[in-house]
């Protein structure tokens, strides 16, 4: 069967804003059976055209309000809604969607973007939500805590203290942004570090009656570079030429197979923003002609808004995120929204007829 789907019968949109909430996953693929039937739906493997659905990120706390890190956005609801229209765009479009990928943030105490990572001029920890450049580093604003230095690099802290400015220079040269510090987010083994659960729901229902396997890319716990793009982290080099990083390029196969890859998640203004910079640079890279296959669904993700006590917001990435969206479009991805029907897509009327 082609088209769109109903909501199945355990779906209440209500859940997406429960932290404990978790889907009865055996129950579900006794669900998926009878769905399967009911409308007739074939599996992923007889799909004549692959559309990847690629979830960036949508973990509890991201996604939560509780979460350390809520991408509230400017209504304060941000990434509940998202959630609940990506789970409503998964179950309408289920018959459609070839596969589906979730990245996992995944953190480690002691990270160069964590607070708990540096120490400031009167030896204590900075505040989540500032930045930190080479100019403090030589002024001697901030310094790598030299307690992780022992575990971190053998005890050598100059070494340490070479490689983090290092680093900064190579964030700084590249023009992307100045090192952000952010609290403590996506600890692995945490509850924020979970898919939020409604999310979690509807993958794993699409999982189980399109007979698909879904796949998890983690990303993130290397404790000297950044990785907010699923392809690759932020730095790739050490300061005395070794290999910090690398790249995600079996990944990047995987999604230059597709017929459309289409993009959702947390939050826009970071590990979306540079997870699309990286797939159009790598696909430049290679003369291959990609964005024309990039559907962003604007409507699920949001950027990060740093709410003001005094009122206004502290901090805010949604003008240069809207920006960067502009150059996107520019180049040819599509910007969309999940309540459109598919078939109304650039590119997409009667790639779905049998």
């Amino acid at each position: 069967m082609s088209g769109r789907l109903p909501n199945p019968p355990f779906y209440e949109a209500g859940n997406v804003a429960r932290a404990d909430y978790w889907p009865d996953q055996q129950q579900m693929l006794v669900e998926a059976a009878h769905w399967r039937r009911r409308y007739t739906i074939a599996p992923c493997g007889a799909d004549r055209f692959v559309l990847h659905l690629l979830l960036v990120d949508m973990q509890k706390d991201f996604c939560l309000p509780e979460g350390s890190l809520y991408v509230a956005g400017h209504s304060g609801r941000g990434a509940l809604e998202d959630s609940r229209r990506t789970a409503e765009f998964i179950y309408r479009e289920l018959s459609r969607i070839t596969h589906i990928t979730t990245t996992l943030d995944s953190h480690l105490a002691y990270q160069v973007f964590s607070p708990s990572f540096w120490l400031d001029a009167n030896g204590r920890h900075p505040s989540p939500h500032q930045e930190i450049n080479v100019a403090d580093l030589d002024a001697g604003r901030f310094r790598p805590n030299p307690a992780v230095a022992p575990w971190l690099c053998d005890g050598d802290y100059e070494w340490l203290r070479r490689q983090v400015r290092y680093y900064c220079e190579e964030l700084e040269r590249e023009g992307k942004y100045t090192l952000y510090l952010w609290p403590p987010h996506c600890i692995i083994g945490s509850e924020g570090h979970a898919l939020v659960g409604l999310v979690h729901e509807a993958r794993l229902f699409h999982d189980y009656v399109r007979q698909s396997q879904s796949w998890t890319e983690v990303k993130g716990n290397n404790p000297l570079t950044e990785n907010y793009s699923v392809l690759r982290p932020e730095v790739l080099t050490r300061h005395d030429g070794g290999v910090l990083a690398e790249k995600n390029t079996r990944f990047l196969g995987r999604l230059l197979e597709a017929d459309a890859v289409l993009i959702a998640g947390q939050a826009a203004s970071h590990c979306v923003r540079f997870t699309i910079e990286d797939l159009l640079g790598e696909a430049s890279a290679r003369q291959l002609r990609l964005a024309e296959k990039l559907y962003l669904l604007t409507d699920c993700m949001s950027c990060v808004a740093v709410p003001d006590p005094r009122g206004g917001f502290a901090v805010d990435f949604t003008g240069r995120t809207e920006k960067a969206f502009e150059r996107f479009a520019a180049a040819g991805v599509h910007l969309v929204r999940s309540t459109e029907p598919l078939d109304s897509w650039p590119g997409l009327a009667g790639a779905f007829e049998s």
